[in-house]
């Protein structure tokens, strides 16, 4: 009997044991069927980690489509149309050396570009070089809707444009303060690359730099660096801030392929905001004058020579006569080392922060001369380039000249003839210039009619050299001219 019940309790154990067997199988037997495999979960212990990663990209992502859903429908594609015309030669006035056998043949150049409304009742700002010599300025809104649009104002000294068009119900986009850029925070910028079928093209980057100038584009330079994708036609439209506030104004890029290569500038919104203001109240934008010239930086050792305990503030290298800064008393030499309590780190900063000013406004600079600390306060004046050019004596004029290489003569009816122009050309004519200039090696030529000097238009030799005369003062160092060869557009950068 005991034996009978020791194979009982051995054979139960042993079903016991098969039976756990079958099951234990029989969960996991799913792994084993290819028509309903499962892989098997493993528990990290990381789940909470896991799903805040998921909810702050998921949280990211929103955020952004959000701002572009928002800002979107603020941008408009601007269309630009000019009629160009053009004087074809004729064998005959070649031969004959009479150019009444010329005819004069017409065509029309489209543009394309984009800008940004600012208000519901339909202003909108944009680049000067969007909408510069255009006949016919349309606007496509983000709805499809096309309007025509009125030239408010330009500044070509900025780049500024600003546009009206007849509407009362446009989404307007909300104005930043350029001043509370981070270089590294993320920006978005939104246009019409390449074409009106990429129109409202969103790109996303980060500020890259701030404060960039001496880029020979304007003669008021102070840009925001991206690398937030730019390509032609995104010029005039916003860039923004994860606020969805604009901060810029997209204007260039530099590179060497045409396209975008991580390298965009925009115009800082408050700059804009500025001369958007003026244009729309005065129709014109009036700058505040000091009247000193660029003398140096202050580095380490300059800092040492002049007993500064740090490299700071700029040197005062010229104190125009009778100007602003020679009434208040300032001198050659002079380290001007605040602005109106603001520490001075460069002559570009410092310079636009003046010509952002109206005239009659005063400053605050804080100087240091001969080991001792003053505090002068100058009343700006504006500068206007015939006066400075009327100002300057012949030995100055000549200077100049000297400096430059070359001289300019008016553009009369009969030099218009001879180089074949249309009747309406403007600017001035480059009469002589010497091979050996540096403007030469850059390509201007003798007969180069030149109508446009950092963008600032000039039609007699007076406004050219007091332009010229004017940005050197302010420290420029290169300058693009709009050059008229022939009836074509050359653009060429001379040094100063």
């Amino acid at each position: 009997m005991d034996k009978l019940k020791i194979v009982i309790a051995v054979l139960f154990a042993i079903a016991s044991l098969y039976v756990g067997m079958y099951f234990t199988n029989d969960t996991t037997s799913t792994i084993e069927t290819p028509q309903n495999r499962e892989l098997p979960v493993y528990n990290t212990g990381n789940d909470s980690a896991d799903s805040n990663s998921m909810n702050l990209l998921r949280d990211y992502n929103n955020a952004i489509v959000n701002i572009v859903e928002r800002t979107n429908p603020t941008v408009v594609t601007i269309t630009t149309r000019q009629t160009v015309r053009v004087r074809q030669q004729s064998p005959f006035s070649f031969f004959f050396d009479d150019p009444r056998f010329d005819r004069e043949q017409e065509y029309q150049r489209d543009g394309l570009g984009s800008g940004v409304v600012v208000s519901e009742d339909g202003y909108i700002l944009t680049n000067n070089h969007v909408i510069q010599n255009a006949d016919e300025i349309k606007i496509i809104t983000y709805s499809g809707d096309e309007m025509d649009a009125e030239i408010i104002g330009t500044d070509p000294a900025s780049d500024i444009a600003v546009l009206k068009v007849d509407s009362a119900s446009l989404p307007a986009i909300i104005l930043g303060n350029s001043d509370n850029i981070r270089v590294g925070e993320m920006v978005l910028a939104i246009g019409s690359p390449l074409g009106q079928q990429f129109a409202h093209t969103v790109s996303k980057g980060i500020i890259s730099a701030s404060g960039r100038s001496s880029l020979g584009l304007n003669a008021y330079e102070n840009y925001i660096q991206t690398d937030a994708a730019i390509n032609p036609g995104n010029s005039g439209g916003p860039l923004i801030n994860v606020d969805g506030e604009l901060i810029g104004i997209n204007t260039a890029i530099a590179s060497r392929s045409g396209g975008s290569q991580g390298i965009g500038f925009a115009i800082p919104v408050n700059m804009a905001r500025n001369v958007m203001e003026a244009l729309i109240t005065d129709g014109r934008v009036a700058r505040g004058y000091l009247g000193i010239g660029f003398g140096a930086e202050v580095d380490r050792t300059m800092a040492r020579a002049l007993g500064l305990e740090r490299p700071r503030g700029i040197v005062v290298g010229e104190v125009v006569p009778e100007g602003p800064a020679d009434k208040a008393g300032l001198q050659e030499g002079d380290v001007i080392l605040r602005l109106n309590d603001e520490e001075v780190r460069s002559w570009m900063d410092f310079r636009v922060e003046i010509g952002n000013s109206n005239p009659g406004d005063t400053v605050k600079l804080d100087i240091f001369r001969d080991g001792e600390r003053l505090t002068k306060n100058v009343e700006l004046g504006e500068l206007l380039p015939e006066e400075v050019a009327d100002s300057m004596s012949n030995d100055e004029l000549d200077e100049l000249k000297e400096e430059l290489g070359f001289t300019v003569d008016e553009l009369t009816d009969n030099i218009r003839q001879q180089l074949r122009l249309n009747e309406n050309a403007q600017g001035v004519v480059v009469s002589e210039i010497s091979q050996a200039s540096r403007a030469y090696r850059q390509g201007l030529r003798r007969g180069d009619v030149i109508h446009q000097v950092a963008n600032q238009s000039v039609t007699t030799p007076s406004e050219f050299f007091g332009s010229i005369r004017a940005l050197k003062q302010e420290g420029t160092d290169a300058v693009l001219l709009r050059v008229n060869r022939q009836g074509n557009n050359v653009f060429i950068a001379i040094e100063l």
